[in-house]
């Protein structure tokens, strides 16, 4: 069998849909490459930010739950979400967020690169990570930022655990990843370096308080596969190491199967096909909102419960 590649999708929750986009693409300078609906309840949005073309490896995802209260960070869950930036872009991106009310903390160093942490108007932690490693991503030209301090999809993902052993045997013995060094308490494991999001950080945390999941959290995480067979040679395996592991669900840009790790944190593996341009050009990606087929026969009723959104347009 492939071993996982790298991310495919983060998922994570907003409680405001229009401060959700404009933080993520007028600031941050994501391309929205869909709306949609949450296809388990259609009357609240399901929005994706990636790359011009929503490449696996740089979409981030977000349920709009208005009334959702905030999550509390803690073991169990994955806690914070990093983006690979050009080097010598930190400067740059310490002054725009600067620009845009959002505080930074101190630039530090990990595993040999420079790190600037921040959290996004949910209280989620982001960090935007200065890495020489390949980026297959596309650029956004239409975006607000310039191409050379562009975020370029994922850099990786750090869960937080109580017990470090299960989870880590996970990752390499069912996941195909590569134990690739430690810091402390933090454990790094790889999949294809020519990959976005290639790199699953474990920061070992025995014996604190387990997370609350809330607005600002993580939902899940989405490894990559590149096709149904794939995805189900990873099925079988996975429920034969004693996971859970759901039968596939059609999510029209890909499909999934979900299971939870031991340490509660809840994974995906989903497809890279067939992609966002199904159902609608790469030009207009994100420009109205798109149903699967058997929500359409309703889509007067969803479309009045869900509250209007504004794209802003971008001076060039």
């Amino acid at each position: 069998m492939q071993a996982i590649q790298g991310l495919h999708h983060v998922t994570a929750v907003a409680r405001d849909q229009q401060r959700n986009i404009d933080f993520y693409r007028n600031v941050l300078g994501q391309r929205f490459v869909k709306r949609t609906v949450n296809f388990d309840a259609p009357d609240t949005y399901h929005f994706y930010f990636g790359d011009r073309i929503g490449s696996p490896g740089s979409i981030l995802t977000f349920f709009a739950w208005t009334n959702m209260p905030r999550g509390v960070r803690g073991n169990g869950e994955t806690n914070a979400l990093a983006y690979k930036v050009p080097q010598g872009s930190l400067e740059f991106w310490q002054e725009h967020l600067k620009k845009n009310n959002v505080s930074t903390n101190p630039i530090e160093m990990r595993f040999g690169e420079k790190v600037l942490s921040f959290e996004d108007p949910d209280s989620m932690r982001l960090e935007l990570i200065e890495s020489e490693s390949n980026s297959p991503t596309k650029f956004w030209e239409a975006g607000p930022i310039p191409q050379e301090y562009a975020l370029q999809g994922f850099h990786s993902v750090t869960l937080w655990v109580d017990e470090l052993e299960s989870t880590a045997e996970l990752l390499k013995n069912q996941m195909g990843y590569q134990v690739a060094g430690q810091e402390e308490k933090r454990y790094r494991f790889i999949g294809d370096k020519n990959v976005s999001g290639h790199i699953v950080d474990i920061l070992h945390r025995p014996g604190k308080m387990q997370a609350n999941f809330g607005a600002g959290s993580i939902h899940h995480i989405a490894f990559r596969v590149p096709n149904d067979e794939a995805q189900l040679e990873y099925q079988s395996l996975i429920r034969d190491a004693g996971y859970r592991i759901t039968e596939v669900m059609d999510r029209n840009y890909f499909h999934s199967i979900y299971f939870r790790e031991h340490a509660g944190i809840l994974f995906e593996i989903a497809t890279d096909t067939p992609g966002f341009a199904i159902d609608e050009p790469v030009e207009t990606l994100g420009e109205t909102l798109k149903l699967p087929a058997w929500f359409e026969p309703n889509r007067k009723a969803i479309e009045e419960s869900l509250l209007p959104i504004t794209l802003k347009a971008f001076e060039k």
